[in-house]
């Protein structure tokens, strides 16, 4: 096998690859006689089909299938061969194949960039300290209490967390359009969930009285008729429904599928939700800071095969969440235009991360990867099971040992980096991450 090797541009790289005839001859050749063997062709006996008939009929096809074989097996010999890190499935030319001469090819295909990771010594990370405080649980039990909140109706004006129901038509320009009328509609104040503007003139209205809405239709907004115009609600206010809290006793712990210990207990292992969503939380938002320093100080030129294999599981993922969101299967095929930048920095996040892992020789900590398992499992209702589970399934476990390894290259950085520990609230935290 002969190999030339020609960059073109950038990281696009272009072998041309010659194989021996008697290679690919003897190939052609045994794979006629495999054929001779149970073919049936009418005028001899099964099996007995002289090649020289075989390879009349089915020659041409045999000689592009095994083409394609050798294509496929040289290439990687000769990468290998001549050192190269190809970065996707590379394109193949077949210049030259003919019986009795040598076999031509030439692959086109990108290579992996050569990556050096700079400036984390320069590096500023902040890192949110967290303290869980009591008036933290408290507004985490008054947000339980109004997951399980009944509603009864009121004769008071209309207040934030109270619940309404309301006739409306609206118009632009003294017309009414698609869409924007209703009866018997059920609006829960303050969750934000119509368009900006809507809520507020509702808020002191009591049951029997009509409001006039005045709102303009967000830029971004669904339909493209709709978009920027400004629009007229006419409601009536039909109900007004207050909000009756369940009292926080043991039987409201029951709810929770706290048995024992009552109140008390439900503090206790409401607390140890919070601190658990709090810790990956913390873990979550440092690492996004040093992803975004790493990115930003480090420019790498990015295969385009890499960023249409990220393209792709973007638009995948995408289309399984239209799927579980009750969309089936119609989703159409989106552009790639779409995941464009979230693919390129997703590859280019890979590459650093690879290269940290790479040059500091780092492997899996098998007790990071315990503590994690750990971790996630202690969500269940059976810890054990979850934790054995993982351990009798071998690509699990190679996905969170590849998550540990992630994390441990993010830790490397902040060993290098300057960080600077800020204290934060629990709900500027969490409310941030929603």
């Amino acid at each position: 096998m002969q190999v030339s090797v020609e960059t073109t541009q950038g990281l696009e790289r272009r072998l041309t690859i010659t194989v021996p005839a008697d290679s690919v001859d003897t190939a052609v050749k045994s794979r006629l006689q495999q054929l001779a063997k149970t073919q049936r062709i009418n005028g001899f006996r099964p099996g007995k089909v002289p090649v020289s008939v075989i390879k009349k009929r089915f020659g041409q096809a045999v000689r592009q299938e095994v083409a394609g074989d050798v294509m496929q097996q040289n290439f990687y010999q000769a990468v290998m061969q001549e050192k190269i890190q190809p970065a996707g499935m590379p394109k193949f030319e077949l210049t030259k194949d003919q019986d009795g001469e040598d076999l031509q090819f030439v692959a086109s295909f990108e290579v992996y960039p050569e990556v050096e990771v700079k400036g984390v010594d320069e590096m500023e990370i902040e890192k949110p300290v967290v303290e869980i405080k009591d008036e933290d649980l408290d507004s985490m039990m008054e947000t339980l209490q109004k997951q399980h909140a009944t509603w009864k109706e009121v004769k008071r004006k209309a207040k934030k967390d109270d619940r309404m129901v309301i006739d409306f038509v609206g118009s632009i320009d003294g017309e009414e359009f698609d869409g924007g009328k209703a009866e018997d509609f059920t609006l829960e104040l303050g969750q934000g969930r119509m368009i900006p503007g809507f809520e507020k003139p509702l808020v002191g209205a009591k049951a029997g009285e009509d409001v006039t809405v005045e709102v303009t239709f967000p830029e971004d907004y669904h339909a493209e008729a709709l978009k920027g115009k400004d629009a007229v609600f006419q409601v009536h206010v039909k109900k007004v429904e207050g909000q009756q809290l369940p009292k926080v006793d043991d039987e409201f712990a029951t709810l929770f599928g706290v048995q024992e210990g009552g109140v008390d207990a439900l503090r206790d292992e409401v607390r140890k939700n919070m601190q658990r969503e709090l810790d990956q939380t913390l873990k979550s938002q440092v690492k996004e800071n040093v992803i975004s320093e790493l990115v930003e100080k480090n420019e790498i030129d990015l295969p385009q095969s890499l960023i249409d294999q990220e393209i792709n599981a973007l638009r995948e993922q995408a289309k399984q969440r239209f799927a579980q969101q009750g969309g089936g299967d119609n989703l159409p095929e989106l552009p790639a235009d779409l995941f464009q930048d979230n693919a390129k920095r997703r590859v280019t996040i890979g590459l650093l991360l690879g290269e940290i892992i790479k040059q500091n020789e780092l492997e899996a900590d098998e007790k990071k990867v315990q503590e994690m398992i750990e971790t996630q499992a202690s969500a269940y209702e059976d810890p054990q099971e979850v934790i054995d589970y993982y351990k009798t399934n071998q690509e699990l476990m190679q996905q969170m040992q590849n998550v540990a390894l992630e994390e441990q290259a993010i830790e490397w950085v902040l060993d290098q980096a300057k960080v600077k520990e800020v204290n934060k609230g629990f709900d500027e935290v969490m409310n941030k991450q929603a």
